[in-house]
């Protein structure tokens, strides 16, 4: 068997109504919060408001920054400061990827000297972390980065047209609190590209060519989940069953992606988020099918027996929910399954975010910079890559 390390976050708590314990718990951990949020503002009613009446119950204090957008050097710095300035000794991420991100990098900096780009993989000089992050705790309300159980914070520098990440295991939450029912008022659009994003990241980790025993059995379950889980929430944003599947879908997508790397969707990924205005769920969305569809076939032409097409063959099965296909069958099943789940949740093509093929070239080779890009099951030519990014513009 092959060797593997395995990291995940010390706490999980998931269920209905958990998020109301979520002053007790923060009142373990320290007594000043810097929350970041995404997920609305003080005052006007929503979960903030919410959040910060169970911290003062709790005698835990409260101050809150707002992330808008994905996460830039600048936003971890400005928020840094004013953890800092507030003597904050906890940090709560309420919110979807974007905030969770910039809580868990704020965090690991509240610990560790130095800006962001000391510790950033590709633009910065990936310095590692050697002191534990402050403690912190990962609320989310959406289903689909799954950046609660991650070890890695996802940031933007724009100077350098790019997308890296500070990654160590340092950066691993004191807990996750998920609680399906925050998501309920996610607009339908967010619930798709984000629930998209969570089973790419379940498809990539399974495909990975770091793939190892743990994070395969979690990846199968929650691709299982996601596909049947995935189109109910987005016709009925109130089912809570199905809000249920996709919470815990997320979850188990970013444990297997924490531990296994991810592929060519996510190395595609950090230059379009940095450059053009688009949600990265929808990035991951747009180009999942069409690079599904140029690994089975680069695979294929390396050899009809690859042992990751196998791998395809059984997302097909699950994704079709039928044990029975042939390789062939499941190959072909995997592949359509995607591109009908993409059209159906109505998925823009990347040209709607400002995509033209004159973007292309230089995507591609910032694409080959990612780490992402070095666990895809092949190796794409340039050419390849060129195709993907094109059919998923819409051109």
């Amino acid at each position: 068997m092959t060797a593997f390390d395995f990291f995940c976050l010390g706490r999980i708590i998931f269920g209905r109504q958990t998020v109301n314990r979520i002053g007790e718990l923060s009142a373990a951990l320290g007594k000043r919060a810097l929350v970041v949020t995404n997920a609305g503002q003080p005052g006007d009613g929503g979960v903030v408001d919410r959040l910060a009446a169970l911290l003062d119950a709790a005698g835990v204090a409260m101050t809150c920054c707002q992330q808008r957008g994905e996460p830039t050097v600048t936003d971890v710095e400005q928020s840094l400061q004013t953890a800092k300035s507030a003597n904050c000794d906890l940090v709560i991420g309420l919110g979807g990827g974007s905030a969770i991100d910039a809580a868990k990098a704020v965090a690991g900096l509240m610990t560790n000297p130095g800006s962001p780009l000391d510790y950033m993989e590709v633009v910065g000089k990936g310095r590692p972390l050697t002191q534990p992050a402050a403690p912190w705790i990962a609320v989310p309300t959406t289903a689909g980065t799954g950046a609660e159980a991650t070890r890695n914070a996802v940031i933007g520098c724009p100077e350098k047209k790019f997308k890296a990440s500070l990654r160590s295991e340092h950066l691993l939450a004191r807990l996750a609190l998920i609680d399906p029912e925050l998501a309920v008022g996610a607009p339908p659009e967010v619930t798709a590209a984000s629930g998209l994003d969570a089973l790419c990241q379940l498809i990539e980790s399974y495909t990975s060519n770091r793939a190892g025993p743990l994070t395969d059995a979690l990846a199968l379950q929650g691709v299982r989940l996601a596909a049947t889980a995935l189109p109910r929430v987005c016709a009925d944003g109130s089912d809570l069953d199905a809000r249920e599947s996709m919470a815990l879908a997320a979850l188990l997508s970013g444990i297997t992606l924490a531990n296994a790397g991810l592929g060519a969707v996510h190395g595609f990924a950090a230059p379009l988020g940095a450059n053009f205005p688009i949600p990265h769920g929808a990035v991951c969305a747009a180009l999942l099918p069409h690079v599904v569809e140029a690994n089975i076939a680069a695979l294929a032409a390396e050899s009809g027996q690859h042992p990751y097409l196998e791998r395809y063959a059984e997302l097909g099965r699950r994704l079709n929910g039928n044990s029975t296909l042939s390789r062939a069958e499941a190959l072909e099943a995997c592949r359509r399954f995607l591109f009908d789940l993409v059209h159906q949740l109505r998925i823009p093509p990347l040209r709607d975010f400002g995509l033209q093929p004159a973007h292309v070239p230089d995507l591609v080779a910032l694409a080959r910079k990612a780490s992402s890009m070095r666990y895809n099951p092949v190796i794409l030519a340039d050419e390849t890559l060129t195709q993907i990014l094109t059919a998923a513009a819409g051109y």
